[in-house]
């Protein structure tokens, strides 16, 4: 709401080349508002923007800004901004950026950076991708259980201001374990002379250095935390991870979950700042197996081919089967994905959710039944005028046929996201385009084989 306020000022100074009127606004805008007026400039202008600001400023406002723009201005940049630019950047955030930078700007960057940056960067760069070890800060304020609150309080006066978080205060021993972690609040309502070990109950979640960041957002969620200690396999205290950073993990998580899902391959970047090539890329590998599986479909049809020829009004109802079973299955697929994916169930439990969708699925399958009787009852009575047995007999195939297919596009649908996880596999990958197929290819045989089983004398 704010930038669509500003863009018409925005662009009026820019046009009128008032760089002094637009720093002094530009400063006053929150970081990400900034990015985003950015984001709509050339880079010629946008670079000459960014060096507007001061910068604290403008290392949150490039931490806000899409890869390809962000990249785009760092080519752009000088030396001295380029270094600037880093050394206000976060631990976690600067090796965020390193992980998407071309080869030419690596050394570059590396070679900006202080010393000391340098190597806690190449530290966090050690752990593996998509870890925790490359999500979290070391930033963080750590105090002994033998300090009394007076001096833990003027320890965070004196270094809190270059950490990410003072809302938790994590204690540590004399090699630096871990060994309880404190609210703020709790130091500021106690006896200034008292002791830190009176306020511990020695209580605390930490994430490994080498977990998924995944089970960062977990935890964090499960926690109801703002913040969690990390530490490595000796149990030292080696960084922190905030809910900010995990809200882009959780939003990057989802965003391929839906992707997969929806048949396709991962984006590398965001919808708006991926090429058409890219694009079509990304996508063709999905639609062309799919397309391929589609001819299961037709040699199932294939196979009924006779049958067909001798009742021609069969066909008429396949669409209506096979996408009712297409459907259901990606209902279950998409409740147990999700279900999966937040901890609600466990791999150990695909018994009971077999249990679940088999009993759920004949419920869903005997109502859809009746429905589809009665409709297929309905539009025969409307159309020829009366009732036959012909039309009886095909009303209830198509009913046992929506039985048959609601069944199983329950039980494969949630079943597959199972099978993949057990051989390692992100279970979104079970995507709706998948389960439609499957379920096109049973329900052809579903459908027919009760066809011939209840016409068989009658119209075959």
């Amino acid at each position: 709401m704010i930038v669509h306020l500003l863009k018409p000022e925005f662009d009026e100074l820019i046009e009128a080349k008032d760089w002094v009127a637009l720093k002094d606004i530009l400063n006053d805008v929150p970081a990400v508002d900034v990015a985003e007026l950015l984001e709509e400039l050339d880079a010629e202008i946008a670079i000459v923007i960014f060096r507007l600001l001061k910068k604290q400023k403008a290392a949150d406002v490039f931490t806000y800004l899409s890869s390809s723009t962000g990249l785009e201005l760092m080519n752009m940049f000088t030396a001295q901004q380029l270094s600037e630019v880093m050394s206000n950047l976060e631990p976690d955030e600067r090796v965020a950026l390193m992980e998407e930078l071309p080869g030419h700007l690596t050394q570059r960057v590396i070679n900006s950076m202080k010393t000391d940056d340098r190597k806690l960067v190449q530290q966090l760069l050690g752990y593996p991708d998509e870890s925790v070890g490359r999500l979290m800060t070391p930033r963080y304020v750590k105090v002994k259980k033998h300090w009394t609150i007076q001096k833990a309080m003027d320890h965070i006066r004196k270094f809190g201001h270059s950490v990410e978080t003072v809302n938790v205060i994590y204690v540590v021993d004399e090699n630096e374990q871990l060994i309880d972690d404190l609210r703020l609040n709790q130091l500021i309502l106690a006896d200034p002379e008292a002791t830190i070990d009176t306020l511990m109950d020695e209580s605390f979640e930490a994430l490994s250095a080498f977990d998924d960041q995944e089970d960062a957002v977990k935890m964090l969620s499960k926690y109801d935390r703002v913040a969690m200690p990390v530490v490595d396999s000796d149990g030292i205290l080696v960084g922190i991870v905030t809910v900010d950073d995990v809200i882009d993990v959780a939003e990057e998580e989802t965003t391929e979950d839906m992707q997969l899902m929806a048949g396709m391959d991962v984006l590398d970047d965001y919808y708006s700042q991926t090429s058409i090539f890219h694009m079509v890329k990304k996508r063709i590998g999905w639609l062309a197996f799919l397309f391929v599986g589609q001819l299961f479909t037709a040699t199932a049809m294939g196979a009924y081919e006779s049958v067909i020829a001798n009742a021609v009004f069969l066909s008429l109802f396949i669409p209506m089967i096979i996408s009712t079973g297409g459907n259901s299955g990606t209902q279950a697929a998409t409740l147990i994905i999700r279900a999966l994916s937040t901890d609600d169930i466990s791999m150990s439990e695909w018994f009971r959710v077999l249990g679940r969708e088999l009993l759920s699925g004949l419920m869903l399958g005997l109502i859809m039944a009746i429905v589809g009787f009665l409709v297929i009852i309905s539009w025969g009575f409307v159309t020829t005028g009366g009732l036959s047995e012909e039309l009886v007999l095909s009303a209830l195939v198509v009913g046992l046929s929506l039985i048959g297919v609601v069944l199983w596009g329950n039980l494969s649908g949630s079943m597959l996201p199972f099978a993949l996880s057990k051989m390692g596999l992100d279970p979104a990958v079970t995507s709706a385009p998948f389960v439609s197929t499957l379920s096109d290819v049973t329900g052809i045989v579903i459908y027919f084989s009760i066809a011939i089983a209840l016409l068989e004398g009658v119209v075959l």
